[in-house]
């Protein structure tokens, strides 16, 4: 499939929906904390795309006969990604919880995640979350023009091994833009040189998934939650990225939420 290319309006609407999807995610990290539910977080984070002016992409998602509950994402511990907010989920001193929020606004979709300990955290599950946030700055940085997506798929790999980590294979990251989804897929492993070639203008949803064990994962009951095979924590680090020729830019930067325009 082609790989769609952002022209100056799109990119314009791209930096817009990415700020806000980021400043979500800004305002909701340090509300993370022993003794919160997951709920709590995920209507923090409703509660902030509204005022923001923005829609979640993640309700009523569909995947199959599923359709998706929450307007966050929210996975703890053992759970990769697309973990479903919920009353019942108490955080605990010692968890990691990943946030992964992304927005619509204006017709383009901004899209990031961000792994937070809770409390004090042991000294593995701390240097998993470092290795993988490390493992993300790597990636971008092969995301330049003339590069292939095999470059920055092979980067991340690298780099978790090389740290006694497990990159997840059976998720990747995307390209993203007017769909949460768009071609390319980007892989958190690969082969130096091998995919589609980089061109300008494209917008990349760059999302190392990270196991402390086995890469191997299962789906819950729910539908969506997915959980590493062997019950190993995991942590996962997301950043929407376009291309220059200039260098690989960074969409997902927070900024001040009295910045943006508040609608109610």
């Amino acid at each position: 499939m082609t790989i769609p290319i952002k022209n100056k309006d799109g990119i314009a609407r791209m930096r817009e929906a990415c700020a806000i999807a980021a400043t979500v995610l800004d305002q909701i990290k340090p509300l993370v904390r022993p003794g919160i539910t997951t709920q709590d977080l995920e209507e923090a984070g409703r509660d902030w795309i509204a005022r923001l002016g923005a829609r979640s992409a993640c309700i009523g998602y569909q995947h199959g006969s599923r359709r998706y509950p929450a307007h966050t994402c929210i996975s703890v511990n053992d759970e990769v990604v697309h973990g479903i907010p919920s009353l019942r989920r108490v955080l605990r001193e010692g968890d990691i919880v990943s946030l992964d929020i992304v927005v619509w606004h204006d017709g383009y979709v901004g899209d990031n995640a961000y792994t937070v300990p809770v409390g004090p955290i042991s000294p593995a599950n701390e240097k998993l979350l470092r290795v993988t946030r490390e493992s993300l700055d790597f990636g971008i940085k092969q995301a330049l023009v003339g590069n292939r997506i095999g470059d920055i798929s092979a980067a991340i790999q690298q780099y978790v091994e090389a740290n006694g980590f497990s990159v997840v294979r059976d998720m990747v990251g995307h390209g993203v833009g007017v769909s949460m989804h768009e071609p390319p897929e980007i892989p958190n492993f690969g082969r130096r040189g091998s995919g589609d070639k980089i061109k300008p203008g494209m917008t990349l949803a760059i999302e190392p998934m990270v196991n402390a064990g086995g890469y191997k994962t299962k789906t819950l009951s729910d539908g969506w939650t997915i959980v590493t095979a062997d019950g190993s924590p995991s942590a996962h680090f997301e950043h929407t990225v376009l291309t220059t020729e200039r260098g690989p830019e960074i969409l997902t930067i927070p900024r001040s939420p009295s910045a943006v325009p508040v609608t109610f």
